[in-house]
Parts: structure tokens; sequence; C-alpha cells
């Protein structure tokens, strides 16, 4: 028996709840609804945070666990700029049930990231989703013509640290924080940044990132549209680094990336149109390769 379940078995407990927020740029929140701060495993629990939870649903086998988190707005702990902007999707989350006056007596009860964050009347709520809940995603290879790598990562192997695929600067221009103009930027070809990503570094927006919709060169001005836009303030001093796109296709890995040893799609598989070819006497069949040149 654990020094924790023994004391529990013992009747009257000295026991509280310590949550651990790690979001996805690195930053960890410590909470606790004992009335003392408390450190553990290099975490500092803050008290009197405005962060609570509802009872935790734990499960067997493959089922969801969930549950909810509760919370005030607060401008030291979790800020409303932060939701707000996004730095919590995806966060995860650990809870322990601790011994408040014997820490190493604790047990993890739940651990998951965050879903759904919705506001309310100065405060908010968001779900958590458990572990299990990754299991619910496809796995597997898909066999598509197209490269199901992303640029850049272990499989693709590709540097994106050349400068002929990336850049940082300054914009001269913001529009609604999705619209951006870069000068001196015209050695670039038009498009070159499409379905690329655009990255903040500097200022109260650092560590955001939008995927490139359209990138057009204007009289040597570089216009760059997000899909989306970045959910905290940019302006003209903040730095951006903008990252090159791809469009998944061969014929882009092999001309613009040079990298099509590592191209991960099957661009030469048959399509749906083969499942209903019959012979044909008349078709110009020479048995060379069906790859365009």
């Amino acid at each position: 028996m654990t020094g924790l379940a023994a004391h529990l078995a013992g009747g009257a407990t000295q026991t509280c709840h310590c949550w651990a927020v790690t979001r996805l740029d690195g930053v960890t929140l410590g909470f606790t609804d004992h009335d003392l701060p408390l450190s553990f495993d290099g975490i500092r629990f803050a008290p009197d945070t405005g962060l609570s939870a509802r009872a935790l649903s734990s499960t067997t086998g493959l089922s969801v666990n969930n549950t909810e988190a509760l919370g005030a707005l607060s401008s030291d702990a979790i800020s409303e700029a932060d939701i707000t902007a996004g730095r919590y999707d995806g966060a995860m989350v650990r809870i322990w049930q601790v011994r408040w006056d014997a820490l190493a007596d604790r047990a993890l009860q739940f651990a998951g990231i965050l879903g759904e964050i919705t506001r309310a009347k100065g405060g908010f709520q968001a779900e958590l989703r458990g572990l299990t809940e990754m299991l619910n995603q496809p796995q597997g290879r898909s066999y598509l013509t197209q490269c199901s790598a992303v640029l850049g990562d272990a499989r693709c192997r590709f540097a994106l640290d050349d400068p002929a695929y990336r850049f940082s600067a300054q914009p001269v221009a913001v529009q609604d924080n999705r619209v951006f103009r870069f000068a001196g930027q015209a050695m670039f070809n038009d498009g070159w940044f499409e379905a690329g990503q655009l990255q903040v570094t500097t200022g109260p927006a650092a560590g955001l990132s939008g995927v490139v919709k359209s990138d057009r060169l204007l009289n040597a001005v570089r216009e760059i549209t997000l899909w989306d836009p970045i959910r905290a303030g940019i302006g003209v001093a903040d730095m951006l680094t903008l990252t090159a796109g791809c469009d998944k296709a061969a014929v882009t890995c092999r001309v613009k990336f040079a990298n099509l040893l590592n191209f991960q799609g099957f661009p030469d598989i048959p399509g749906d149109d083969w499942l209903v070819a019959v012979p044909r006497s008349d078709s110009n069949l020479t048995g060379q390769s069906r790859r365009n040149p």
C-alpha cells in the first residue's frame, strides 16, 4: 500500500488537488485548491488562482475520460488575451491528489489535453480530454499521389534553415492580423510561400503562427495573406519569420526542393479510372513510362 493510500484509509485526511498546465510553447503553470502554495517536480502550484474542476469522470477500457476545468480570468495566471490568442489550445494537463503535509505522497489522477475553451462572464470553461482521445484519430499510412510528410519533418528531411526557403523581417504594413506586406523580398518567386508558415518571433503575439493562403509580389512588395488571422496584436515593429510552402506534389518536391528521394507519396499509383478501364484496340500503347517527362 502506498503512503497516500494508507493515509486515505486512516479516516481523517490532509489532501488537496494540484494541476499542471503545460502549453505547446513550453510554459507550465501550476494551480492548487489548497490554501497555501505547494511545489514538487519543479512546478510551483499557486492557490487562489480561480481554477477548479468538476468531478473527474474516469472510465476503463478505451472509452474517453473527460472532465471540465472552470476558472476566473486572472492577469497573473490564465489571461483572457492568452486564451483568445489560442496559447492554451491543445495544452497538456495533469492532475494529482496530494497529501499537502507530505508532498511525496501523491497520485496522478488525470493526464490529458485541453479541448474546447469557452468564455463566460469574467471566466472560462474548458473541456479536458483524456489520453485515450488520441486513439480516436485515424492512424496508419494513406497511399496517395501526394506526399504525406510535413515539410522539414523527420520523414521529409529537408533543411528549412536554408535562406533560400525562409526569411525574417519586420512588416511595413499589417491588416487585420491576417495580411502582411514586406519590402525588399523580391528575390523569391511569386507564390513561393503559399502553404508555408508565418511565425511571430517578437511582440505580444510571439510564438503564434499561421498558414499562408496566398503570396503575391506587387511592385517589389511582398503581400502575405493567412487563412486565419493571428489571434493577438501584431505591429510593424514585430519580427516575423516566413517559411516556404509545399503543395505536396511530386513535381514540387523535385523542382522546388530537390528532395524527390525523400518524397513520401505515390505519384504513379493508378487512379480510380483504372478500375473501369477496358482494353482498346485503338490505344497508342508504347510501353513507355506513364510519368510525364
